[in-house]
């Protein structure tokens, strides 16, 4: 089973995905925490460029195109084998995200952007996205928060602005509207436990019934 994570900038879901990685290889599930972008050795350097505050002249094109080369490395030497291999892949942000932030966000078209994904992950799409919402002002609140008080990451799409981020918000929901069966939307201004409890109960219901 493939399972990801995505959300706004300061929804917690990287919190949760490492909570729920933990718990079922406690379980003993046999289990692979992947992220992106990065998560490979090739996609790492791409990631540094991608999230350097520096890089304020990158083109929304070039942007596009960098995620998804490293999505396709990420695709190809890891999920893809992982998954052959029978394991539940948990991915912390995928495909979605650039649907979310550099088609509604950036206001790229919606179908190139498809057939761009399409290429890079070979059709290789979620069985259950993950999908932690917040409004926009809270989660980069918490985000700013952490960077200053525990110098957690801030990079180039942190710093964009919150009509931006009010867009790939809107355009997470409606993606989650029109295929119901595969999103699991949850509200992130929960506490951490409630949260992860809710995620729990989803994801073993679904291993349950595969």
């Amino acid at each position: 089973m493939f399972i990801t994570f995505e959300g706004p900038d300061g929804s917690g879901k990287t919190t949760q995905v490492h909570l729920l990685y933990r718990y079922l290889k406690e379980q003993g599930y046999p289990v692979y925490l992947a992220r992106e972008p990065g998560g490979t050795r090739i996609g790492d350097q791409i990631r540094a460029v991608l999230h350097d505050v520096r890089n304020v002249e990158m083109r929304p094109e070039a942007e596009i195109l960098l995620y998804s080369a490293s999505r396709a490395q990420l695709v190809g030497q890891v999920i893809r084998p992982r998954l052959a291999a029978g394991d539940i892949v948990l991915c912390d942000r995928y495909a979605e995200s650039t649907l979310a932030y550099q088609g509604y966000g950036r206001q790229l078209d919606l179908a190139t952007l498809q057939i761009i994904t399409r290429f890079a992950t070979g059709g290789l799409r979620p069985d259950l996205i993950i999908y932690l919402d917040i409004p926009v002002e809270e989660g980069l609140r918490r985000r700013l928060a952490a960077h200053q008080q525990d110098g957690a990451e801030w990079n180039r799409m942190d710093q964009e602005t919150v009509d931006f981020h009010r867009r790939v918000r809107a355009g997470y929901l409606q993606m989650a509207q029109t295929e119901p069966e595969r999103w699991c939307v949850l509200d992130a201004s929960q506490p951490v436990d409630v949260i992860q409890q809710r995620i729990r109960e989803e994801v073993l219901a679904r291993l349950e019934g595969a």
